[in-house]
């Protein structure tokens, strides 16, 4: 029964982490880990007072969040978004954002015999939760493709591990086609105020943009984290939004299920999306580190592909993408392989930028020392 999963695929990394520990030894800074995409900046201040002014919280909390946590989040999707006229009936907290990924295809109900899209190359917790279901699993980009029998597509944007991007088009197509064979779409959109080049200055898309799905969110959930831009990975700190009757559906659920995000995490929240201010400093933290280690990256002779939004960068020697891993642990760096995002990342490696400047400054020497790099 508890054979539907593999091993965490994490644990494969263990001989190349000794490689790379090992090689780090003899040289200053000790093993750069560029493999893990968790924040190691301070949380920000606003929001652990918030946080402890709401320690004091004896009582249950609501399961969909509380209507001051609603009403911000609906306030933060027309600020940050462009997402307006959104209820606040259609939006609820979630227990970081993996959960709710892992498990929305039980939740609706899907089983055997039905399929689930996500991308070509995708985050680990599609698959996961076809698998808890026994449903199919489908890896395909192009909507048209898609079959009769999908009940669940995930789309991804920016992507996790790629940092693709969708615009407005793309994402309407897939929305069209979903609608079209009925099945949900769901967007993971939990890198959008991390974008760079051209999304830097131009807001990256939301599902629920009336150019995308027009007047109606009918068949549509867009999930959300604050992981990655407010530093709070610990707090499990998400939120979801979607058509007002499947709203209603999974808060139910949930509620039958006793997935609650705790009283003062909730508070937290608040703090978090009622302040912009924190969430550019920590961009201009991560653009900072992003253009030491692209630099390096790209003198090292890797080739990017996409890499224009959140906190990776997706990469290519045109080699089996453990051959890239072992050369990275012989320099006493670990990056991901990128088989673990499915069979379109075999030749590709992901670096993460969410380690300190100091580790991203030691990583990018290492790759230039390696081919003799000079200015």
């Amino acid at each position: 029964m508890f054979d539907r999963l593999p091993e965490y695929p994490w644990a494969q990394l263990g001989p190349y982490r000794a490689k790379a520990v090992a090689a780090s030894a003899t040289l200053h800074g000790g093993l750069v880990d560029l493999s893990v995409g968790s924040p190691v900046d301070p949380t920000p201040t606003v929001i652990q007072e918030a946080l402890n002014d709401a320690a004091n919280a004896p009582g249950y909390p609501s399961t969909a969040g509380s209507p001051e946590l609603r009403a911000t989040i609906v306030d933060w999707f027309a600020r940050r978004r462009g997402v307006v006229g959104l209820n606040a009936d259609q939006v609820f907290a979630t227990i970081g954002s993996k959960e709710f990924i892992s498990w929305l295809p039980l939740m609706l109900g899907i089983g055997p015999g039905d399929v689930v899209v996500q991308p070509s190359v995708a985050y680990t917790a599609y698959v996961v939760g076809a698998a808890l279901c026994g449903a199919t699993i489908l890896s395909e980009d192009d909507p048209a493709k898609w079959p009769a029998n999908t009940k669940l597509v995930w789309i991804n944007s920016p992507g996790n591990p790629d940092g693709r991007v969708l615009d407005v088009d793309q994402m309407r197509a897939a929305v069209d086609r979903a609608r079209e064979i009925g099945a949900v779409l769901a967007s993971d959109e939990c890198y959008a105020e991390l974008g760079w080049d051209r999304w830097a200055a131009e807001r990256i898309p939301s599902v629920l943009d009336a150019r995308v799905c027009g007047d109606s969110h009918d068949g549509i959930i867009a999930v959300y984290s604050l992981s990655k831009q407010s530093n709070l990975a610990g707090y499990r700190a998400a939120f979801a939004v979607a058509e007002l009757g499947m709203a209603k559906a999974l808060v139910n659920l949930r509620m039958h299920a006793g997935m609650m995000t705790s009283w003062p995490i909730q508070q937290a929240m608040i703090a978090a999306l009622n302040d912009d201010e924190h969430v550019a400093v920590e961009r201009e933290i991560y653009r900072e580190r992003r253009e030491v280690l692209l630099a390096a990256v790209k003198d090292y002779g890797f080739k990017l592909a996409d890499s224009e939004a959140g906190l990776y960068l997706w990469a290519t020697l045109g080699e089996d993408c453990f051959a890239t891993v072992d050369r990275m642990a012989e320099l006493g760096i670990l990056v991901v392989p990128g088989s673990f995002y499915q069979v379109g990342g075999s030749k590709y490696v992901r670096f993460s930028i969410t380690a300190t400047d100091q580790q991203i400054a030691e990583g990018a020497r290492r790759l230039r020392d390696a081919i003799g790099f000079t200015h």
